[in-house]
């Protein structure tokens, strides 16, 4: 209320860790400077501080001399707020834009392929898994969430309500560093099975689950069923090393890969 206010010293509205710079004010405006658009804290009745824009100007009397002050504090709480968010928001796409050049030199640098057309396909399907998981960055903001990671990119092997895939497990947010690492080792276990395991026939299945142990490790499980006949590979696969190498090296995550008759099993437990 007004009442409240008028002819109270302006100290009320001052809080007492402000003090000096109140002095330093009326020290200007006794010399005939004004104050403008100056940017301080203010105290509110209930004794929350805001945030303001001050101007100050001198009153003068008929013959010239400084009677008085004007004094005009704007609110700017709300914009205040907005450039702090702004500043989170561009730390944190400095941060994810370094993060993701960092994954994108690790994967061509152990991109391999006897041709250069196999070459560029393989790098542009490791692009398109972390081009994707961003998408999920944006909407939601935080992270991505697991299982609408693993359903975007399992989506090309379902067509036509044709069932290939199976997923099960319970909603996880991952961070953007864990979810770039979990979408190129989804990317790399689909595009192996598409040309050699369960997905590279008609009748062949992948089922995706994943659980949080009690010491707050994600377990991640692949399995594949009913596709051609599987021999543990004789060498270490290049897709296997891009999956081991973001997994352990950019998350400091385990992978487990078990070659069975009926299908690659892979397990990969990554710190939360």
């Amino acid at each position: 209320m007004a009442e409240e206010a008028i002819g109270k010293p302006t100290n009320i509205l001052i809080s007492p860790d402000y003090h000096d710079e109140e002095y330093a004010i009326l020290a200007r405006i006794r010399r005939g400077d004004g104050v403008e658009h100056y940017e301080t804290v203010r105290q509110r009745k209930d004794g929350r501080l805001i945030d303001v824009s001050l101007t100050v100007s001198p009153v003068r009397d008929a013959g010239g001399k400084i009677v008085g002050a004007s004094k005009i504090a704007r609110d700017i709480t709300e914009r205040k707020r907005s450039e702090a968010q702004m500043s989170v928001l561009a730390r944190e796409a400095e941060h994810r834009a370094k993060n993701l050049l960092a994954n994108v030199q690790a994967m061509v640098r152990l991109s391999q392929s006897d041709t250069a057309e196999g070459l560029k396909e393989a790098i542009t399907g490791r692009i398109g898994a972390l081009s994707n998981v961003h998408s999920l960055f944006v909407q939601s903001r935080t992270g991505a969430e697991l299982g609408s990671l693993v359903k975007q990119e399992l989506s090309p092997y379902s067509r036509d309500g044709e069932i290939r895939t199976r997923i099960d497990g319970p909603l996880v947010m991952l961070k953007p560093d864990l979810a770039q690492a979990i979408a190129v080792a989804l990317h790399e276990l689909a595009t192996n099975a598409a040309k050699y395991g369960a997905l590279s026939v008609a009748e062949g299945h992948v089922r995706v689950a994943w659980s949080r142990g009690t010491d707050g490790q994600l377990v991640l499980r692949w399995t594949e069923a009913g596709g051609p006949r599987v021999n543990p590979p004789t060498r270490r696969g290049f897709g296997t090393s891009v999956t081991e190498t973001m997994i352990r090296d950019r998350v400091k995550g385990e992978v487990r890969l078990d070659w069975q008759a009926e299908g690659l099993a892979c397990e990969i437990s990554v710190p939360m």
